[in-house]
């Protein structure tokens, strides 16, 4: 009896499997899939087990229960959707959309704390930058904004002001929350994820394509500190 009531356990429950993949996204049908096969395997190791073959059945419980940790793992260093990048400096803190890649920052000192780069208009952006000539690192950050928003920005800016663009700042030590932070990865994230977040987040900033050389340091620097964790 308890062997046909696995069974149809069984059926059911691959059925509804197919059913609930067909309605998913190609991130969450790889999710169910783990915890699926894990589910699947255990409860055939069950069924041995209960018909008397355990030496089919041990083997396969462990390697569901192995599976299982494997699925929560990767649920836990996955990227969820709208997640976000950000760099703190002195004066600034900057944000990435991983998803579209736009950059949006937060004032954090001067006249303009509390103010998001968003709000102000291209007048208020230049007087910002001259605000921050006391916080070299957050100027730097405000440079990679303004290179994406105002394309002219470098002609109408104090001449002395701007000297020496693009160079990348002397930032502070980096902690490893900030470093996952940086990278937009929950915190414990593999080596795996670590170097995939920054290759992808890279081709948005670096200043080959257009982008910052301050952010690039930064994120460089989150990677290597992270990296090395993993050694």
């Amino acid at each position: 009896m308890a062997r046909l009531v696995l069974i149809v356990l069984l059926i059911a429950g691959a059925s509804l499997a197919v059913a609930m993949t067909l309605r998913m996204k190609p991130e969450k049908i790889a999710h169910s899939v783990r915890f699926g096969g894990a589910a699947i395997a255990g409860l055939v190791g069950l069924l041995f087990l209960i018909t008397g073959k355990a030496f089919l059945g041990m083997p396969l419980l462990a390697g569901a229960a192995a599976l299982m940790r494997h699925a929560f793992s990767k649920l836990a260093t996955s990227r969820k959707p709208g997640q976000k990048s950000r760099v703190y400096s002195d004066a600034l803190m900057m944000e990435l959309d991983l998803d579209s890649g736009e950059m949006n920052g937060l004032v954090l000192k001067g006249a303009m704390n509390g103010s998001e780069l968003n709000q102000l208009d291209e007048e208020a952006l230049l007087k910002l930058y001259d605000e921050l000539e006391e916080w070299p690192e957050s100027r730097q950050l405000l440079e990679s904004y303004l290179d994406r928003r105002v394309s002219d920005w470098r002609d109408r800016v104090n001449p002395q002001a701007g000297a020496g663009l693009g160079t990348p700042p002397g930032a502070g030590a980096m902690t490893e929350e900030e470093a996952y932070e940086i990278l937009g990865l929950p915190f414990g994230a593999g080596e795996a994820e670590i170097r995939k977040a920054h290759r992808s987040l890279m081709k948005r900033v670096h200043p080959d394509t257009g982008g910052s050389a301050a952010l690039a340091a930064r994120l460089n620097e989150a990677k290597d500190l992270l990296l090395r964790r993993h050694v």
